[in-house]
């Protein structure tokens, strides 16, 4: 409905940008359905995206736990089986045991699909959280960089063992540096 001939912010179409803009009312965001009719709905949007990059910081840190956890289970897995195997007596003597052996691990089918699907959750919410800043509002923008800068300081406190006395560096890069997306944050 009109009021005086002008048109209701209901009735408006959306103010979209392709350049970067500090506007609250009529904006719109990841969909029409997505409008800014008031002021407290911009600040609960501000609210929901800054905990939606919590979200996603949490959830890689998800990754990164299962991923640790994996690892660590098949670790206890193969102590075992060398503590099994010195208990028997294996055939080699201790002179001719290699002093360093390699045991690839390879997730099992289950445990891919665990992380394959946390992955997709991190990269899903990182896609949308990208949608969002394609709005290009400014407010948003800032509220996403300042969530996810929070999220890491909250859910990915870092901690490494470090062996003290070691030959060798315990602080090598392995595939579990990995982000969940490279480009998106």
């Amino acid at each position: 409905m009109s009021h005086g001939g002008g048109m209701d912010m209901d009735d408006s179409e959306c103010s979209t940008h392709m350049l970067w803009n500090w506007n609250t009312i009529g904006s719109c965001f990841f969909a029409e359905s997505w409008k800014i009719k008031t002021e407290g709905m911009m600040a609960a949007t501000c609210i929901g995206v800054f905990l939606l990059a919590i979200v996603l910081e949490f959830v890689r840190r998800v990754g990164k736990e299962y991923d640790h956890l994996i690892l660590r289970q098949f670790q206890q897995h193969v102590d075992a089986q060398a503590a099994m195997a010195k208990a028997e007596g294996d055939c080699c003597s201790e002179g001719t045991r290699a002093v360093n052996q390699t045991v690839i691990f390879r997730a099992t089918a289950i445990q891919q699909l665990i992380r394959s699907f946390i992955h997709a959750v991190a990269f899903g919410i990182a896609y949308i959280l990208m949608l969002i800043a394609m709005a290009f509002n400014g407010y948003v923008i800032i509220v996403i960089i300042i969530g996810a800068g929070f999220g890491k300081f909250v859910c990915d406190w870092m901690t490494q063992k470090v062996v003290v006395g070691a030959t060798t560096t315990p602080l090598t890069k392995s595939s579990e540096s990995e982000e969940a997306t490279m480009c998106c944050g």
